[in-house]
């Protein structure tokens, strides 16, 4: 694939890197209910307009289909997604 030519790369300022512990709004399972709420999970990817965030539970879609990667993808300046609290 040919990359895009630009006259200088793009500045990835972003608050989350790789690796760092999250939580993020979403519909997930707690128990044997499907719920909306905030639930730990962890970066792995970061780029200039989306996080990848990856759980150990099922997460779900709005439409309510699960994710089989357990990755769901949040604009970098979202309100559903943020750092995760010391000792939580």
């Amino acid at each position: 694939m040919a990359s895009t030519p630009f006259m200088r790369p793009p500045i990835i300022d972003s608050t989350y890197q790789v690796g760092d512990p999250v939580e993020a709004n979403c519909d997930h399972d707690k128990g044997k209910e499907r719920v909306k709420g905030w639930l730990k999970g962890t970066v792995v990817q970061v780029d200039s307009k989306l996080i990848a965030v990856q759980f150990k539970e099922n997460v779900y879609l709005t439409d309510g289909w699960m994710v089989p990667d357990h990755i769901l993808w949040y604009p970098t300046d979202s309100p559903n997604l943020r750092v995760k609290a010391k000792g939580s």
